[in-house]
This record gives C-alpha cells, sequence and structure tokens, in this order.
C-alpha cells in the first residue's frame, strides 16, 4: 500500500482528479480521503531570464581549436 498526498484544485463542475503513479493506472484502487480546504500556495516569481527557444543565441561559443588533440592525451592517439 501506497500513500499519496496531494494538493488538487477543483475543475469548474467541482470535480477533483488524482493523478496516478503508471504502474496503478490499470488496477483497482481503494481510495480514503480526508478533504480539508488549504491557503491558497503563492504564485511563484515570473522567470525573467530565459524565454524559450532560442534564448542563448551568440552567449555560448567555442574556442577554434576545440577538435584540436589535446597534449594530455597524445599518449593514447594515433
Amino acid at each position: 500500500m501506497s500513500t499519496i498526498t496531494a494538493i488538487l484544485e477543483p475543475d469548474a463542475d467541482g470535480t477533483l482528479h488524482l493523478p496516478l503513479p503508471a504502474e496503478w493506472r490499470k488496477a483497482r484502487i481503494r481510495v480514503k480521503a480526508e478533504l480539508e480546504p488549504v491557503e491558497a500556495l503563492p504564485e511563484p516569481p515570473p522567470q525573467e531570464g530565459l524565454k524559450g527557444f532560442g534564448c542563448l543565441r551568440g552567449k555560448i561559443s567555442m574556442s577554434p581549436d576545440f577538435d584540436e588533440p589535446l597534449e594530455d592525451f597524445k599518449d593514447y592517439t594515433g
């Protein structure tokens, strides 16, 4: 038996949907519930920096000799 603790937000019609682990999705499940209202969780602050695909363009570069053999490995290369 496993215990899951979750804070759920009801849908507009008042129903709650409980996410289940993948291995439980085809099994019969017994649910014991204690319902209690909780205070609203604070909204996470918006992230300022990264905004999507390509947001780091021009900020990452490789040195021109990136593909050159390293001196430390000269004994292992032929």
